[in-house]
């Protein structure tokens, strides 16, 4: 979400600080906003590494090319047109970051077969899935990563899958049951895990930690009901149950990368 003097930007401090007291990385995701352009955008970038660039928790992501740079995900990126953007993020464009203090690798989210090409014209170093629900969008759809991640080989790209738990949105969008994926004790969480490291990508992210109105958290759970809601929870399984196999697959993921760059 862009950043404002308000609220939202008050938590930043504190969420840096409290990642870097446990030695663990932050990365912004830039959500859609009115009048989001690649110029607004431009602003955001510099005024995010300006403020926040030189704390300890703030996230850089070595790339192939040997270049460290702070990483940032573009959300709904497809609501741009990539020639805006790669005014941006190609060298010659008309207001570009390339090279100068605030360059960067831009990842944009892929949701249909066709923003291939557009990420690839815009300029950006990369794409992700983002969504839980394995089928939802081509992006999302497990059995697509692997031509997705041959695209990106062949084009210098990033290619970042997304894991998640499970998928229930009906609480906000009850016209969604459709896309309603059970958890099956883990085994769902599970399945997303292997698909994503079967095409060997350089980076995995999990959606999410604590979205839940979507359904797919795997903070620590423990039963609990309102006069509205039923919250889901993990039983018969440990409250933990989601933190436990996120260690598991996260060990795994870097001994066989570690085999992949033999």
């Amino acid at each position: 979400m862009p950043l404002t003097h308000g609220p939202t930007e008050d938590l930043v401090p504190a969420i840096l600080d409290a990642a870097h007291r446990r030695s663990i990385k932050v990365a912004f995701h830039l959500q859609p906003y009115k009048g989001r352009s690649d110029q607004t955008v431009h602003e955001n970038i510099k005024y995010i590494i300006d403020k926040y660039g030189k704390h300890g928790a703030f996230y850089r992501f070595q790339s192939s090319a040997g270049k460290v740079l702070p990483l940032f995900y573009v959300y709904d990126s497809y609501l741009t047109p990539p020639e805006a953007w790669s005014d941006l993020l190609t060298p010659a464009g008309a207001h570009s970051l390339r090279g100068t203090p605030y360059d960067g690798v831009f990842v944009a989210l892929i949701v249909e077969e066709r923003h291939k090409q557009d990420i690839l014209a815009g300029g950006f170093d990369g794409m992700y899935t983002y969504f839980a629900s394995n089928g939802f969008s081509f992006g999302s759809s497990h059995q697509n990563w692997k031509a997705i991640k041959a695209f990106c080989d062949g084009n210098n790209l990033l290619f970042v899958p997304s894991a998640g738990p499970g998928y229930i949105d009906t609480s906000v969008r009850p016209w969604n049951n459709h896309n309603t994926r059970n958890r099956v004790n883990g085994r769902y969480y599970e399945t997303a895990l292997q698909a994503a490291l079967t095409v060997r990508p350089e980076v995995v992210t999990v959606t999410s930690f604590n979205e839940w109105h979507e359904g797919t958290q795997i903070e620590r759970a423990a039963p609990k009901k309102t006069v509205t809601r039923l919250y889901l929870d993990y039983q018969p399984h440990q409250p933990d149950l989601y933190l436990q196999l996120t260690r598991k697959w996260a060990e795994q993921f870097n001994k066989e990368k570690e085999q992949w760059l033999m």
